[in-house]
């Protein structure tokens, strides 16, 4: 455990609650709704115990009860409020809470109690749009600004794939319904981020079609070899980091030349990246904004 966060500034709690450090000074000084620590420099920290609170009372005052009144009860009854609430409405914020907990101390059973939770309620379709692309993006945002290192984000980023395994493994053991096209997946050479493509494999497989995932880090050579086996292939690549901006346009028209010239074949495209693409020059290649735009295009 002595590689896990467990003290917290004032700004981590902002970064990770989106309540303003001011507002939580407020709430301390008026209300005591935390009591903070002090270092011999007389500046605030927190522990984890602390992170669960704040968490629990950032969710009841979203849900519109008074700091006041938050402020006047007991851990219990804190705690069992927020069960209460835990409804269709509010469950979004707080299995994302509880996400953000199960990250922070690397606990699996916590990550594992609240996939479950949700899952007895929702499709993974849904448990992945509405909590999972949300708290990504947070952890982005968490991991640029210092609040969680890059193994909590490598821990959370796992055991959502995980997850995205389990139910594509599923879908996969029925026969594909379309057969019109085939598609194909792979991040180019150097790119490494691979939870939204691994996605994108379940989404498309269980939209009928035949999938072929071929992961990170693929030269374009290699992507030739498909061309022998299947005819209008439609390849699919998200783009985070590579091809970096200023190589993009050049690896579309190598990709075209080698790969879709004179064939019925199209590359579709996602990612941050994509927005230094310049459409006009690259006919073969579609760019969406998207998984969910390219899933409401299959």
């Amino acid at each position: 455990m002595n590689n896990v966060k467990n003290v917290f500034s004032i700004k981590d709690f902002e970064n990770l609650t989106g309540i303003k450090a001011h507002t939580i000074r407020i709430w301390e000084k008026r209300y005591n709704v935390l009591e903070p620590m002090r270092t011999d420099t007389n500046i605030r920290f927190y522990d984890l115990a602390a992170l669960q609170k704040i968490l629990n009372v950032t969710l009841l005052h979203n849900h519109g009860y008074k700091i006041s009144k938050i402020a006047k009860l007991s851990p219990d009854k804190l705690n069992l409020l927020v069960r209460e609430i835990v409804n269709e409405k509010s469950v979004k914020n707080h299995a994302i809470n509880a996400f953000k907990m199960a990250m922070m101390n690397f606990d699996q059973k916590l990550f594992i109690n609240t996939y479950n939770n949700l899952l007895s309620e929702k499709s993974f379709r849904d448990v992945f749009f509405e909590i999972f692309v949300p708290l990504m993006n947070e952890i982005g945002l968490l991991w640029q600004s210092e609040t969680i290192s890059p193994a909590h984000e490598h821990f959370i980023s796992f055991m959502i794939k995980q997850k995205v395994l389990v139910n594509t493994e599923k879908v996969q053991l029925y026969e594909p319904t379309r057969n019109d096209k085939i598609f194909v997946l792979y991040l180019p050479e150097n790119e490494i981020h691979e939870l939204g493509l691994m996605y994108l494999n379940y989404e498309i497989t269980l939209n009928g079609f035949k999938t072929i995932y071929l992961g990170e880090s693929v030269p374009i050579s290699s992507l030739k070899d498909i061309q022998k086996y299947f005819d209008n292939v439609t390849f699919i690549s998200y783009m985070t980091v590579e091809p970096t901006k200023d190589d993009i346009n050049e690896y579309l028209t190598t990709m075209e030349n080698e790969i879709l010239k004179d064939t019925q074949s199209e590359l579709w495209t996602l990612g941050r990246l994509t927005e230094f693409i310049k459409k006009e020059h690259h006919p073969n290649v579609k760019v969406f904004s998207s998984i969910q735009d390219l899933s409401n295009n299959l």
